[in-house]
């Protein structure tokens, strides 16, 4: 075994450094350091280095330059060499520049240095400190003049605010206690630390009302402490009243409601964007010019602009206008004149230039300066007109017509104003027979001579003179045709025939959009036997066989309707009846055209027309005998569904007559009636009249309603799946307090049509109400949930559940379950729940706002808004929505009521007439409260009438 030690057990090497070799740096402890003692001395450490020479046989300088090149601290102190020179201490900043290329370090640090070397160092030494001293003065003084240059042209600060510090010496206790404490004020930094100091709060409602009412006091005493929301006294007399703390919100949520409303129609008609160009010329010349809002030097350069633009182009009398124009918005009407003056007399031929100069000018000026216009423009219309309008006696303004018409016979202006001046018949007929022999295409002229001749026969002649001279002209034939209409003669049509044919001939036909608009205005004008034969003649024009005529002319005849114009419209059906007399659509239009807009006797004669026609049009026959019974005549209405008896039997035409004798107390008649309907329209419609007829009108002796259970248990064995019959069913079972009997038909009902929404509504409300399980009826609403996925009525009577159990929280989870985009995100309904009942007041307004948004369109939403508003009194919002939902959905009753509730509050006589009549027209038949009102056991004969003030009562 060796006696040598391993690697790692020896001994480091003398200055070794771990991991100096891979470039890893070491770092020094206390411990490395040793004590805090004081090293050796210079004269030991020189005594080191003799004794360390004499070992390793080399001098004593060629150790010294090695321990300095080691370690620097050797050569702070100077020392004397061998032969007593002193080396000069070599200075810190000593660069390369005055580096000696040839002495020897490095490589020949190691040489030999003797004596000569020692003595050449020395002489070196003492040169060049004898130069140095030479030189020092002047480097100084050169030094001194570049350093005080430099301080004059870059002071120091200290130098710059020398005065206002020895200023400060001046100042007194209360000043230097006055001064700002010193801080970052340069732009950058100061809004940089401003931004990152400032912090935004929501401030609460109660801290906007408390410093809003903090002047209010109460002045009124009651008994008692007060207290306020958070249950300490008001000791300080102040009121909170949170009724008008959002007001500037509530404006807010206005403007976004009506926005929302009517969003869809203005993105569809583009009325945000559209502009009229004629409108807008009109708005802009209204506007008042004088109206001073200018600034003098905007006028000053414009002034120059325009004087550029004439020292430019003299012969521009735009620029002289433009200049004028200004002048006299800055108020100085002379100059004006005197541009304009200037400008005539260098456009001698422009007709704009004299009427602006005539403008600017008032009474004897302005006719003088037409009478040169009129000079030097002899053919000017425009000229001789305004020189007519400035004369104020109507002998001047005859002979100044006159004048010019001498100039221009050809002036159908010139003409029209003097036979205006003309102050009776006679003069005036003969001005217009001299105009028309002057003017002979002049169809005005020709037109205006033939309304004032004295015969026919004259008017007749001046029109065929006017027809021959114009042959294209569709006017003249209108003209013609108005004319033997006046005087009533049976060749009326024949005219208007003889019109179109040349016309045709011709190639001057009107399209069917501008024939129907020239019917529209003979119809406005009183002729209405001409608009007729206008559309008799021209309706078809232009469209082929092949083209869906039909259905443009119901548009046409509606589009006559919504402009007022119901003469015309009937003229189209009449029209469209005698190419399709079979049409039932066309002939319900026209009966609801007589309806609406005509008497009663039109309506009957249409409808006796229409069931002629299409006598197996059961709705036909229905609403003649209807009408029958709404003007009294009850006899009436059995002829007429006696007739219908005989050409159509149907179901309908049984109900009807059923609730015809129901209606005037012919009960047996009526049963026997549903008995023969059962037999020959036995139709499941029949079973539920039966059923139902059968419960409000019990045989003699009857108590238990057996007749009707025997009829709803034939109907059940025909018709097993129709949920009417089971409701129905039920429905006796729970008069009768028989509870089992009518779950258990709800539940065969529900297993036998599981898509009847109502069937399972009626089960939850007989568990909730009769048998008083709320358990029970939210079980049957997640059944009914379901099997009928995404039902928002399902959803909304889940709720209202909860709502009537007090389970508040659970009502709010389930609306908010129910408004989920997965859900009924667009119900209107439901929305409406959760606003009237689910949210406080002062949310109302917000949601209303988001629901409409959401939903966009639905009748019970827009009602909720209109409520929103009438309980905050804003009675025009109000009544805005009210009518907006009726135009969305008029078959809604609830809408209706709600709104004749608010008008019997709020409204007038006139407006109450007005939506009474309305409703008749509409006749609504749904709605939620409306329905079940109307559908009641005994309210088969009432009234919209009747049936709008129970619904009233019942609404919240």
């Amino acid at each position: 075994m060796s006696g040598r030690k391993d690697f790692l057990s020896q001994q480091a090497p003398e200055n070794y450094v771990a991991g100096l070799g891979r470039g890893a740096t070491g770092f020094t402890t206390r411990s490395d350091l040793g004590p805090a003692r004081e090293g050796p001395s210079e004269d030991q450490i020189k005594e080191a280095l003799a004794k360390r020479a004499a070992q390793l046989g080399v001098s004593f300088t060629h150790l010294t330059l090695i321990n300095v090149q080691i370690n620097p601290r050797f050569s702070q102190a100077p020392t004397p060499s061998a032969y007593g020179a002193v080396e000069k201490k070599e200075e810190d900043d000593d660069d390369e520049r005055f580096q000696d290329p040839e002495n020897e370090v490095g490589l020949f640090a190691t040489g030999a240095y003797d004596r000569d070397d020692d003595e050449a160092d020395r002489i070196y030494q003492d040169i060049d400190e004898r130069m140095d001293r030479r030189r020092k003065i002047r480097r100084e003084a050169r030094e001194k003049q570049e350093r005080d240059e430099y301080e004059a042209k870059n002071p120091k600060i200290q130098q710059q605010f020398a005065d206002l510090k020895r200023s400060l010496g001046s100042i007194t206790d209360e000043q230097w206690q006055n001064i700002p404490e010193v801080g970052d004020l340069t732009g950058k930094n100061r809004r940089t630390k401003q931004n990152s100091r400032q912090r935004f709060y929501a401030v609460p409602d109660s801290v906007i009302a408390g410093a809003r009412n903090s002047t209010e006091f109460d002045t009124s005493v009651t008994d008692g402490a007060q207290t306020n929301g958070s249950g300490s006294d008001n000791v300080d007399g102040t009121m909170t009243n949170f009724a008008d703390i959002g007001a500037a919100r509530d404006k807010v949520l206005q403007v976004n409601l009506d926005k929302a409303a009517m969003g869809s129609a203005d993105a569809n008609s583009g009325s945000a964007s559209t502009i009229d160009p004629k409108g807008y010329l009109t708005s802009l010349a209204k506007t008042d010019l004088r109206s001073k809002d200018f600034d003098i030097g905007d006028v000053k350069r414009v002034e120059s602009l325009l004087q550029s633009v004439i020292k430019t182009n003299s012969r521009h009398p735009p620029g002289y206008i433009a200049l004028a124009r200004l002048h006299e918005l800055a108020g100085k009407p002379v100059k004006a004149r005197d541009v304009m003056a200037q400008c005539c007399s260098l456009n001698q031929h422009s007709e704009d230039a004299w009427l602006e100069n005539i403008r600017l000018n008032e009474g004897h000026n302005a006719k003088v300066i037409a009478a040169a216009a009129v000079k030097e423009n002899p053919q000017s219309t425009r000229l001789w007109t305004r020189a007519t309008e400035l004369e104020t006696d109507q002998q001047s303004k005859k002979r100044v017509l006159r004048r010019a018409l001498d100039l221009l016979p050809k002036s159908v202006v010139l003409w029209k104003q003097l036979v205006q001046l003309s102050q009776d018949e006679s003069e005036a007929r003969l001005l217009l027979s001299k105009a028309c022999s002057e003017i002979p295409a002049s169809i005005e002229l020709h037109l205006a001579l033939a309304r004032i001749v004295e015969t026919v026969d004259e008017a007749r002649k001046v029109l065929n003179t006017c027809r021959r001279a114009n042959p294209k002209n569709a006017e003249v034939w209108i003209a013609a045709t108005r004319l033997e209409e006046q005087v009533g003669s049976k060749n009326t049509a024949n005219i208007m025939k003889r019109g179109v044919q040349s016309l045709a001939n011709e190639n001057a036909m009107l399209k069917r959009e501008e024939w129907i608009e020239q019917a529209e205005k003979c119809e406005e004008e009183g002729a209405v036997l001409t608009g007729q034969c206008i559309i008799k003649e021209t309706l078809s024009y232009g469209l082929d066989e092949d083209d869906d005529r039909k259905k443009l002319f119901m548009e046409d005849a509606q589009a006559s309707i919504s402009r007022g114009r119901y003469e015309i419209a009937r003229a189209i059906y009449a029209y469209i009846l005698r190419i399709w007399p079979t049409s039932k659509s066309a002939w319900e239009a026209s009966a609801n055209l007589e309806k609406v807009h005509g008497k009663r006797e039109d309506l009957w004669n249409v409808l006796e027309k229409a069931v002629e026609a299409v006598p197996q049009a059961d709705d036909l026959w229905i609403q003649y005998a209807n009408e029958k019974y709404q003007s009294g005549d009850v006899d009436g209405a059995r002829i007429v569904l006696g007739k219908a008896f005989n050409q159509s039997p149907s179901e309908n035409i049984y109900l009807e007559a059923i609730n015809l004798e129901a209606k005037n107390g012919q009960i047996d008649q009526a049963r026997e009636l549903l008995q023969q309907a059962r037999q020959e329209a036995g139709t499941d419609r029949v079973w539920i009249k039966s059923v139902a007829f059968a419960r409000t009108h019990p045989e003699a002796n009857e108590t238990n309603s057996s007749t009707a259970l025997d009829l709803v248990n034939q109907a059940l064995q025909l018709y097993p799946s129709n949920w009417k019959l089971w409701a129905q069913k039920a429905q006796i079972y729970t008069t009768l307090s028989r509870l089992p009997q009518a779950r258990e038909a709800y539940t065969t009902g529900t297993r036998a049509n599981p898509k009847s929404v109502t069937l399972w509504l009626l089960l939850s409300r007989l568990e909730e109400q009769q048998a008083g399980s709320v358990v029970k009826a939210r079980s049957v609403l997640d059944r009914a949930k379901a099997q009928n996925p995404k039902n928002e009525r399902l959803w909304l009577e889940s709720v209202r559940l909860e709502r009537r159990a007090g389970n508040l929280t659970a009502a709010k989870n389930l609306m908010a379950r129910a408004l989920q985009p997965s859900e009924c995100h667009k119900s209107g309904i439901l929305w409406s729940e959760r606003i009237w009942h689910l949210e406080p007041r002062t949310q109302r307004k917000p949601l209303s706002l988001e629901a409409v948004k959401v939903v966009e369109s639905d009748p019970t939403l827009f009602v909720t808004v209109a409520r929103v508003f009438w309980a905050e009194r804003k009675l025009e919002k109000a009544v805005t929505w009210f009518e907006k939902a009726i135009l969305l959905d008029s078959d809604q009753g609830d809408t209706w009521a709600w709104y004749w509730k608010f008008l019997s509050m709020h409204g007038s006589e006139e407006k109450r007439a007005d939506v009474l009549e309305k409703l008749r027209l509409a006749e609504p038949r749904h709605g939620e409260v409306w329905a079940g009102v109307r559908k009641g056991v005994g309210r088969e004969g009432w009234g919209v009438e009747r049936v709008l003030e129970e619904v009233v009562g019942v609404l919240e």
